[in-house]
This record gives structure tokens, C-alpha cells and sequence, in this order.
């Protein structure tokens, strides 16, 4: 593939911030950089190594835009599906899609958060995701917890905006900066956390899967509480350069999970 366009955060911008809907009113400094974006077939990646891991799986979903069936029927094949490929005791999947698209289908904006997500991050910082965990247990001690986002193509490949994850053992510590993540929220009500932007480093390694079809999905960590494996990856939506003209408007779906290891 040709070199693509990865959009960073840059460091002139002293507390970050960034909405799920109203992006006018984003306070970020964006940086492009032509970083080569690596195709990840054949790579065999691990979710506990690089981060992210490429699954088979069919799902019995026949309406992606219908929030039953995603809370009945997809969450618990999610639950099912990262427990197999993680060991964890137990897996907690939200029940509410996230459907993107991206701007040549003339959706993206159409709904909560379809936005596909165009600068490098990692969907929630170490606090944040700790009291999530928490409150996500009840109570319950645990002794390990993983944060995963499973993502799924839904448009036919070659998809024009695929997404790139940064292989985890090329991030390091001062690549990240702690910002806002602001949910506007149809109904007017805002809520948020801290998530991470991320600073260019040019030893940054990109993967993406080409050509995804509806038997698969990608896992990938937003947080992992066991520093021996990896902990969390940057990602972000990308014009792929060797996509024809012509190519399909991606659309997608990405559910988050957390996965327990209980004491």
C-alpha cells in the first residue's frame, strides 16, 4: 500500500478535548502524518501481544439498525465470542451498537456518534476505565480486567475507510495525552470521561485488515489491566490510498466489551 495519512493529535493544545457528535466544538491540534498502514493477513496477531486480533465469526443478527436485536442476540454472541478468544471468567458486553459510516455514504452525522473516528486515540484513559470496571463488576473483586471494542465491517470490501490499530509494542507512554471525551447526546444531555489523543511517533507499526467480509471481526483492547500483556491501542479511521474509486461507503459496527478474571 502507498504511504496513507494517519491523523495524530499535536501537543499545542493544553487539556484535549472531543464530542461523539457536535465536532465544531472539538479542541484539538490535528496533525497529519504519511506513516505506512501494513496489511495484518497473514500476521497471526494476539490480542494480548499486539493488542488487537482478527476473529471468525457468523452472526445470527439479520437487522443491524434494530437495537433488540443487538441487545438480544449480537452482545450476547459478543460475550460468548471474547470469553473464547480471551480465557476471561466472565464477559459484560454493552448492549448498545455503535454504527458508523463513513462521509461518502452521506450518513455519517445521521445518527448518535456514526462519525467514523478520524484522529488517533484510545477510547478512555487508565481512571476512567478502572471506575467503569468497578462499577461494571458490582462489587465482585477482580483480580485482572480487559477493556475490548469489537469492530465489524458491515458494508461489502473493499472498504474506503477501513481502521488502523497501532501495534501496542510500538506505543510508548509520552505518545499519549489525557483529554475529554464529551458524549453530546441527541436528547441535549452531556456526559464524559477521560480517553486518550495520541502524538505522533514515528516508530509508531499500523495494521489494518483489507477486505473484510461479514464472517469476521476485529478485537482490540482499550485498556488491560495486566501490565504484562498489552495494555491498549491507538486506532483510527484512514482513507486507504489503494482502494478503487468506486469503492463501497464503509459502514460499520463496533460494540465494547469488558472482560473479568475474578478473584
Amino acid at each position: 500500500m502507498p504511504l496513507a495519512q494517519i491523523t495524530y493529535s499535536g501537543r499545542g493544545v493544553e487539556r484535549p478535548r472531543y464530542y461523539a457528535n457536535a465536532h465544531h466544538r472539538d479542541v484539538l491540534e490535528i496533525v497529519e502524518h504519511p506513516m505506512r498502514v501494513e496489511s495484518a493477513r497473514g500476521l497471526n496477531a494476539d490480542i494480548d501481544r499486539e493488542g488487537f486480533t482478527l476473529a471468525l465469526h457468523d452472526s445470527a443478527v439479520s437487522d443491524w439498525r434494530d437495537p433488540a436485536q443487538i441487545a438480544g442476540i449480537y452482545a450476547p454472541e459478543l460475550a460468548a465470542l471474547v470469553q473464547r478468544m480471551t480465557g476471561a471468567d466472565e464477559v459484560k458486553v454493552s448492549p448498545h451498537g455503535i454504527l458508523r459510516f463513513s462521509e461518502k455514504s452521506g450518513l455519517a452525522g445521521s445518527g448518535n456518534n456514526s462519525h467514523p473516528a478520524r484522529f488517533a486515540h484510545i477510547d478512555v484513559a487508565d481512571s476512567s476505565s478502572r471506575m467503569m470496571a468497578e462499577r461494571g463488576a458490582g462489587g465482585r473483586p477482580f483480580r485482572r480486567y480487559a477493556a475490548i471494542n469489537i469492530w465489524r465491517a458491515l458494508s461489502p470490501a473493499p472498504q474506503d475507510v477501513p481502521l488502523a490499530l497501532c501495534d501496542a509494542r510500538s506505543v510508548g507512554p509520552s505518545d499519549l495525552i489525557v483529554a475529554d471525551a464529551i458524549f453530546d447526546e441527541p436528547d441535549g444531555r452531556e456526559w464524559g470521561f477521560e480517553g486518550l489523543v495520541v502524538a505522533h511517533n514515528p516508530g509508531h507499526r499500523w495494521y489494518y485488515y483489507p477486505d473484510m467480509h461479514d464472517g469476521e471481526a476485529i478485537l482490540f483492547k482499550t485498556k488491560d489491566s495486566d501490565e504484562a500483556a498489552a495494555r491498549h491501542i491507538p486506532h483510527v479511521a484512514f482513507n486507504d490510498p489503494s482502494a478503487p474509486g468506486d469503492a463501497p461507503p464503509r459502514s460499520s459496527i463496533e460494540m465494547r466489551a469488558t472482560a473479568y478474571w475474578w478473584e
